[in-house]
């Protein structure tokens, strides 16, 4: 990524590994881990003080849905997060494209979407690095962030094993959309819009129809508040947090 595309301040951990096998449209490269110096190993809410938000995605379920979904996102000019698992990576490896090209960004939620903060920790290390293994064979980078599946918070173990794998900060958040118990699409908007403010990190997921449908209110709701989706990389920068490279990694410069 140019220096020009590059938000202010922000530093990339270049991941190693074999380049994607399709580039990635100009504008659109994907973004390895970065630290943050000022927030802790474990984010659930993003600085408040600017006007954005991240709506953060577990990426699993029907691609067409998932296609469908990122297409209402960018029709609102929206950028969100998509946490892939990595068997979902398998099944549609052009998913992972697709993210990156609307502008996107894409992360890690584990290999197979276990309960990965029960697992032993050889385990759980599975997990977490093949997930980030097929991101790197596809993208070039292991992903932007880390989420562990089937938890809200990650345990000291797996937030450790995390940096082991090159990710400086498990992205939590502090809204819970509850749409994977599809409620319906008004019980989604009015979840996450009774409890969304400046700089929160809001769960959903893609492969869900009610969440879907309610995408566009939820957009609407935030634009009606002043508020904008961003991605939580993007979010992390909303008010002029600096970053620098993660562990034993080298700065991009150019």
């Amino acid at each position: 990524m140019s220096s020009s595309s590059r938000p202010a301040g922000l530093t990339e951990t270049p991941s190693s590994g074999a380049a994607s096998d399709r580039a990635t449209p100009a504008g659109h490269a994907p973004r390895g881990p970065v630290r943050f110096p000022g927030l802790p190993p474990q984010i659930a809410h993003g600085p408040g003080g600017g006007s954005a938000v991240a709506l953060t995605f577990h990426g699993q379920g029907d691609a067409e849905l998932a296609r469908s979904l990122l297409s209402e996102a960018e029709r609102a000019g929206a950028r969100v997060t998509v946490l892939a698992v990595g068997t979902w990576l398998d099944e549609h490896p052009e998913l992972a494209h697709r993210v990156l090209d609307g502008g996107h960004e894409l992360g890690n939620h584990t290999m197979r979407h276990r309960a990965v903060c029960a697992l032993p920790a050889d385990e759980a290390s599975a997990e977490i690095t093949e997930c980030a293994d097929r991101l790197r064979r596809l993208t070039g980078t292991i992903g932007s962030w880390f989420r562990p599946s089937q938890a809200r918070t990650a345990t000291d173990l797996v937030t450790r094993l995390a940096a082991r794998a090159g990710y400086p900060h498990v992205l939590s958040y502090d809204v819970d959309s509850q749409d994977f118990q599809d409620p319906g699409p008004d019980a989604v908007r009015d979840t996450v819009l009774g409890q969304v403010r400046a700089g929160s990190v809001v769960s959903l997921h893609l492969a869900h129809t009610g969440t879907l449908t309610a995408l566009p209110a939820v957009l609407e709701g935030l634009r009606g508040r002043g508020l904008r989706a961003v991605t939580a990389t993007e979010l992390m920068h909303s008010d002029g947090v600096a970053a620098t490279a993660g562990p034993g990694m080298r700065t991009e410069t150019g």
